[in-house]
């Protein structure tokens, strides 16, 4: 999806794109990511978008690129996920207008989710004036009050009265040990449903970054209703990619310009 959002906004931008899939990569065969990152070089790029399951990355490719080349994050391990949280940010913004008065409410795996790293500090960064995530605490890093967010176990309690509500996927494939005894009993605790979301004010969005499990994060009945504007955030993604990256070009070339 995110791969997929950016192929197409650098398309629309008139691009040529390189795709480069690691997991099939020489980097299986033992080449470094940095002999990557050059052989990439030499085939005369301009812009790195870097989607990797570890952890900086992207950090690591803005380090090492030539000064010329731009390196957009796309998602970087557990860590951050800017352009998600910058698209979410801009669905907000159409449905609410401002932040200042929004209470927002995170729902899910935090602790795996690069999304809710984003997503938080661009809420506070807006002013948000309450940012609430509800998990249960075996999905929370160890102290999440320093994320700058209100702490709910409980489901209900935590959207009471929000005007937002971000639901986050069970990051199934980063999980180690026993986190969750069933996806069914987190469906019965946390799992969004009609009746649950009455809580929220009445206005209430309800947002996935995607792709969604159904019945386990929240049923089909709120994904395909009408406060879900999931689908909503899927087309303003490619929008807001394409500003990024035309906005990160322009900005090279006025660098270019000045050298």
């Amino acid at each position: 999806r995110t791969r997929t959002t950016f192929e197409v906004a650098a398309k629309r931008l008139s691009a040529d794109v390189l795709n480069l899939n690691v997991s099939t990569s020489s980097t299986t065969k033992g080449e470094t990511l940095l002999d990557t990152l050059r052989n990439l070089e030499a085939m005369h790029v301009d812009m790195f978008v870097i989607r990797h399951s570890d952890s900086g990355a992207a950090h690591f490719f803005a380090t090492h690129a030539a000064p010329h080349i731009s390196v957009i994050n796309a998602g970087d391990g557990q860590h951050a996920h800017p352009t998600q949280a910058m698209l979410d940010m801009f669905t907000i913004r159409r449905h609410k207008g401002e932040f200042t008065g929004l209470r927002v409410a995170i729902v899910g795996d935090v602790l795996h989710s690069r999304v809710a790293r984003s997503q938080i500090l661009a809420l506070n960064t807006l002013g948000t004036s309450e940012v609430r995530v509800i998990a249960p605490r075996t999905l929370l890093p160890p102290d999440p009050r320093t994320l700058g967010v209100h702490i709910f176990h409980d489901l209900e309690e935590g959207i009471r009265d929000v005007d937002v509500v971000i639901m986050l996927r069970l990051q199934k494939e980063r999980m180690t040990g026993a986190l969750l005894p069933s996806e069914h009993e987190y469906f019965q605790l946390y799992g969004l449903t009609e009746k649950r979301l009455k809580a929220a004010k009445p206005d209430a969005i309800v947002m996935h970054p995607g792709p969604i499990n159904r019945g386990v994060e929240m049923d089909s009945q709120v994904a395909d209703g009408p406060r879900s504007v999931i689908l909503q955030q899927v087309s303003f993604g490619i929008a807001v990619r394409m500003a990024v990256m035309s906005m990160t070009m322009g900005t090279q070339a006025q660098g270019a310009a000045a050298r």
